[in-house]
Order: C-alpha cells, then sequence, then structure tokens
C-alpha cells in the first residue's frame, strides 16, 4: 500500500489518518498481547500419527515421488512451505506448544545433539500405527511393515541415552516437569483395514489391544519419569470426507440428522474412546501422583461439525484439496497428485485433503482442549501457573480472546483519531 505523507501549517509535520490507523493497529495489537508467553512447560515430547507429525515423515520418505504431503500445497496456509505435516498449516500440537511459550515441536529425525531438543521433541509419523504390522497379519489382514508406537518408543529411549548418557536416572528430573502428548494414535490401526475393506465387525476386535498398547506405553513413560501426559482420543471418523465417499449410503438413518455425519463410524469413534477413558481410569489409580488428562478430540471437533459458523467454516465435512464433488473428494486425485483441486480459501474448510483436519479446525479443537473444555481433567488445572491458561480458560466464546480484544481497541483508537483529525 502506497501511502502519500502530508504536511499541515498548523504544527508542522501530521501523518495522514491511514498512517495514523496502520500505527496504532500495531500498537493495540501489541498493547493486547502483551509481553511474550511465559514458558509454562520447559518442555514437549509428543507420540502419534500424521495428526501430530510435524516433520519426520520426510525423513523417512523423502525420496518417494508418490508422497504429495512432501511437496505444496500442503503447508500453504502458514508455512507457505511444505514442512512435512499433513495440513494446510499447523496442527494441534503446534497450538499447544504455542500456548505453552515453546517453539514448535522439533522432529526428532531433524535434530542430533543435546541443543537441538532443549524444548523436546516429537516422535509422531504420518501413517504410524499404535500396534506393529506383526499383530494385523497374525489375524490374516494384508500389511507391510509400516511405523508403530513401539518404534517411536525406541526413539524415546535413544533420546533419553543422548541426553542423560552417564545415568538414565538423572532425565527423571527432565521428564517430572515435561508435558507428554501420547497421541493421538491408533487411527491407522482401523483407517487402514477400513480401506482395505476388512469387515468391520473383525475391526472392532481390534480396539481392545489398540488401547492397552496405549495403556503399556502410557505405563513405561510414567516408569521413566513422566508426570504429566495428555492422552487423546479418536476423532469422529464418520466425519471425515474420504469416508463419506467410500461409504456413501441410501439410508438416511446412516447420518447424524445434526451433521451429516455417518453414524456407525462415529459410534465406532466412541467405543474406542470408551475403551480409553476407561483404561485411564485405571491407570489413574495405580499412579496416584501422575496427571492422566484425557484429550477429548471426538467432542472438540463435534463443536466444529454442529456450528461450523463459530469457527468461520463454512464446508465442515469437505475437503480443500482434492479431486472435487460433494465432499471434496475422488477416487481418481488426491490433494497434490493427479487432477486435483485446492480451494481459495482453506480456512473455510473443515478438511484439508479429505482425511485430516485443516489448520481451522485444528485450531478449533486445540482451542477447545487448551480452555479445559475438553480435556479431563482440565489442562489448566492440571499445568498451575500458566497465565495464558488461565486466560484463554475464562473465555466463554470459541473466537481468539486476544484478537476480539485487538479489534476492540483498534475501532475504539481509531474512532477517536478519526474524530480529532478534522480539528487539526
Amino acid at each position: 500500500m502506497n501511502m502519500a505523507s502530508s504536511a499541515s501549517g498548523r504544527g508542522g509535520f501530521l501523518l495522514p489518518p491511514a498512517a495514523v490507523v496502520v500505527l496504532v493497529l500495531g500498537a493495540a495489537v501489541f498493547q493486547a498481547r502483551g509481553a511474550p508467553a511465559v514458558a509454562c512447560v520447559p518442555r514437549v515430547f509428543s507420540f502419534g500419527d500424521s495428526l501430530a507429525d510435524t516433520g519426520n515423515f520426510p525423513f523417512l520418505y523423502g525420496n518417494d515421488s508418490r508422497e504429495p504431503a512432501l511437496r505444496r500445497p500442503y503447508g500453504e496456509t502458514f508455512f507457505r512451505r511444505a514442512t512435512g505435516r499433513f495440513s494446510d498449516g499447523r496442527l494441534i500440537v503446534d497450538f499447544i506448544a504455542d500456548t505453552m511459550g515453546l517453539p514448535f515441536v522439533r522432529p526428532y529425525l531433524s535434530g542430533g545433539s543435546v541443543e537441538d531438543f532443549a524444548y523436546g521433541a516429537n516422535f509422531a509419523v504420518g501413517g504410524a500405527m499404535a500396534l506393529s504390522s506383526d499383530f494385523f497379519r497374525g489375524r490374516g489382514v494384508p500389511m507391510g511393515d509400516r511405523m508403530h508406537l513401539g518404534i517411536e518408543m525406541k526413539w524415546f529411549r535413544n533420546l533419553l541415552d543422548l541426553l542423560c548418557p552417564v545415568d538414565r536416572a538423572d532425565c527423571r528430573g527432565l521428564m517430572n516437569k515435561s508435558l507428554f502428548l501420547v497421541g493421538e494414535i491408533g487411527g491407522n490401526d482401523y483407517n487402514i483395514p477400513l480401506l482395505s475393506r476388512v469387515p468391520f465387525e473383525k475391526i472392532r476386535t481390534f480396539t481392545p489391544s489398540v488401547v492397552a498398547k496405549i495403556s503399556s506405553t502410557i505405563t513405561e513413560l510414567i516408569g521413566l519419569g513422566a508426570k504429566t501426559l495428555v492422552v487423546p482420543g479418536n476423532l469422529p471418523i464418520g466425519c471425515i470426507p474420504n469416508y463419506l465417499m467410500i461409504f456413501k449410503s441410501d439410508k438416511k438413518e446412516d447420518y447424524e440428522p445434526e451433521t451429516g455425519c455417518l453414524r456407525w463410524m462415529n459410534e465406532f469413534s466412541q467405543y474406542h474412546n470408551k475403551l480409553l477413558v476407561d483404561e485411564l481410569e485405571k491407570l489413574r489409580k495405580l499412579h496416584l501422583g501422575v496427571s492422566l488428562i484425557y484429550a477429548d478430540y471426538y467432542g472438540a471437533a463435534m463443536e466444529i461439525y454442529r456450528s461450523p459458523e463459530q469457527f468461520g467454516i463454512e464446508h465442515p465435512l469437505a475437503a480443500c484439496c482434492g479431486g472435487g464433488g460433494p465432499y471434496g473428494v475422488s477416487i481418481t486425485s488426491r490433494c497434490g497428485y493427479g487432477e486435483y483441486k485446492v480451494c481459495h480459501d482453506p480456512q473455510k474448510y473443515g478438511s484439508w485433503d479429505g482425511f485430516h483436519p485443516s489448520e481451522a479446525a485444528y485450531k478449533g479443537i486445540a482451542i477447545g482442549l487448551l480452555r479445559g473444555t475438553y480435556t479431563q481433567p482440565s489442562i489448566a488445572t492440571v499445568i498451575s501457573g500458566c497465565p495464558q491458561l488461565t486466560e484463554l480458560g475464562s473465555s466463554v466464546e470459541h473466537k481468539n480472546c486476544s484478537t476480539v480484544l485487538q479489534i476492540t481497541i483498534v475501532a475504539q483508537v481509531i474512532g477517536w483519531l478519526l474524530f480529532f483529525h478534522q480539528f487539526l
């Protein structure tokens, strides 16, 4: 924007109204944001799949030209480049780290020194499962070797050897103060069999084993010294555009009237989440000094599907990037591959590529978690002395509180300036 300067004979140089507005906008935003966020925890360690991977995927599959997530348009909204994240921008783990006053969590495979992991590490990998491929092959489900939670835990133990080379016990203090995000994990244990058309009744029998693996991982982390762990449940998979296309039904009763999501698939997500919640309750009784926080991804996401307008989303069940059609996806093409299309504004879509949420949806879910509405117990009560969590939790709106405050201040100041400018 080009703005010509102006002068006045009454008191010397004066900025034009437009320039004043720009300066005031900057001042108001700075005032609303205040000082840099306090670091509520010293570091974050994260495990999971593509919903949490901040960049390990390229180190494992960077030479595979069939992987569109390794190139644009992935990452275009926030990073302006592909980072290995399976979205157009930031993920839930990014919003959590930012709110905690920390940098984005570094992918484990991108570092090699103690200094690289000063603020924690992310072990999540796109496509990872909770269970190993052997589990599924042993049950007649054809599957090649895939990343799984056991390998991510092996990486974590290797990192502890790097951080505490002399005595692993020296890491207990580090672990005690860190925040652990154990998931989301387990979704691919269902996605891959579902896409392979394994009978749904058989897939349902996998859930107790998936939850048991998550539980054993939590137990191992606690044994290593972890004291604060956030354990996410499954998202409402009946609202995933690709599933809405693949399992399209002519029966009205197969869909939730309030959201348009597939009822039977969402009921399965709730089944997984119930088993997980029950397991966490058992673990709490065994580890009284540990904070186990259930992150209700399902409930937070359903807020978006029920009231998308509160999040600025106009197409909650459609993919921004894909092959078109009513859900923004098609059989013949996918985001970044084939004859795909990209929407003009990803922030108005609930899904980025048909399987993964958009940054706008991730942000909405993260706000629900950080406000404490969808964490049990509330994350703000567990992580005490975190002013940004307290401020966020006190808001009764889904909108970003600081943004609302900024707009209010700017509007008031601009009004005053325009009023007085007529007398200058």
